[in-house]
């Protein structure tokens, strides 16, 4: 992967050379790690290649090298896909200008993380239901599970992943799967899982990851006592006009789990 720039790491290459310095310490990857870069007045080197200056740098936007320039991580399909930076370091992304994954007070890895322990990865075989970036499956493999077989249907969202260096690869211990998890759910056999992940979009756009039907199939390839973390977000419902929350928990309560609301969701355990 090439360099990757943000506004932030844009705008102190350029103080660096408006400053006649010759050489700066910046991450190129998202604050993955941290790197020399060689500054001169007109460009600037980093692992033996010359890169421009950007004619304008746009907030809350990841560019990306490719043929010998500077593109915007953002495609539209269906929708207007977008990798978008956080202060922490792991991006976000949006769909229509809507953020996906929570970044305001904290990293969405580490919103990830703490979710992803709730269902104490260490030795389990996990289904991811929606992918996204990948974090919960990267947290997951950090944490010790044996596998996790991960779903995402959207190919703009894979093709941010390809883009973002906090997205895992795919590898014997996770399976990535480009499907649409409601249809591939029915390929898994009964009991096939030891804990589940489920991190759908809105009620709004895609109820049908709420309903009894999929749920039900969720209790069918978890195995008894297998624990699912599913997220809701926190919707109001005075403006809402519904509880979503309260809803999932009582869905899955018919499905047969046990249900508690921890955080922005609902944990739940097989009964």
């Amino acid at each position: 992967m090439g360099p990757l720039l943000t506004l932030a790491v844009h705008d102190a290459l350029v103080d660096a050379a408006c400053a006649g310095l010759t050489h700066l310490s910046c991450s190129l990857n998202l604050n993955r790690s941290q790197t020399t870069v060689e500054v001169s007045a007109t460009a600037w080197r980093w692992q033996g290649l010359a890169y421009p200056f950007l004619a304008r740098c746009k907030p809350r936007t990841v560019y990306a090298w490719r043929e010998g320039e500077f593109y915007a991580v953002a495609r539209y399909s269906t929708a207007l896909y977008k990798l978008v930076p956080t202060e922490q370091g792991p991006p976000t992304f949006e769909i229509d200008g809507i953020k996906m994954l929570p970044s305001a007070q904290v990293s969405p890895y580490a919103d990830a993380n703490r979710k992803v322990g709730l269902i104490e990865p260490r030795a389990k075989r996990i289904l991811d239901t929606c992918g996204g970036l990948g974090y919960f499956a990267a947290c997951c493999l950090d944490g010790g599970a044996q596998q996790v077989v991960s779903c995402e249907k959207s190919p703009a969202v894979l093709w941010l992943r390809q883009h973002n260096p906090w997205s895992p690869a795919p590898d014997a211990r996770l399976l990535l799967m480009e499907a649409d998890i409601t249809q591939a759910i029915a390929s898994f056999e009964a009991a096939a899982f030891d804990a589940v992940l489920h991190d759908p979009p809105r009620f709004g756009i895609a109820g049908e990851l709420y309903s009894q039907v999929f749920y039900a199939e969720l209790a069918r390839v978890l195995k008894r006592s297998g624990r699912l973390f599913h997220y809701t977000g926190a919707p109001n419902a005075l403006t809402s006009g519904r509880d979503v929350p309260a809803e999932v928990a009582r869905r899955l309560q018919r499905a047969g789990f046990s249900t508690s609301f921890n955080g922005d969701g609902v944990l739940a355990e097989r009964r």
